[in-house]
């Protein structure tokens, strides 16, 4: 049973847009995993627009890698490392706790986490 980083269960972040490395709605990882998908976020404008100006598109849909493009409110697995350099420069997008795995804890500190917390509250879509 994967941990998020409140060592808990770790909980599906988004099945719509279906998101994680294995595009199984969690963001778990495993050594193929050489971005490491394990912060669940929900997207902001500023972020994307972030992600977009360091070479990363998260919005144009890229059907051949069952990527749907993504726009502020949804749920997705980010890059540790992203997410990190994101909090570095003031546009980290919030984050779900319960639904980023602890691995993300190599990274970046639980403090960081908290700051940009939002609460599980609902389901996954």
């Amino acid at each position: 049973m994967p941990l998020n980083v409140l060592y808990t269960e770790l909980v599906p972040c988004s099945y719509d847009p279906l998101t994680g490395f294995f595009r199984d709605g969690c963001c778990h990882t495993d050594a193929e995993d050489h971005g490491t998908h394990v912060v669940c976020a929900r997207m902001t404008q500023s972020f994307l627009e972030f992600s977009l100006s360091h070479g990363n598109d998260l919005i144009t849909p890229r059907p051949q890698w069952r990527f749907p493009g993504l726009k502020a409110g949804d749920r997705w697995c980010l890059c540790v490392n992203r997410w990190h350099e994101a909090f570095l420069a003031g546009v980290a997008p919030p984050v779900v706790l319960e639904s980023t795995h602890l691995q993300a804890l190599q990274t970046v500190s639980l403090d960081d986490l908290k700051q940009h917390a939002v609460p599980q509250s609902t389901s996954p879509r």
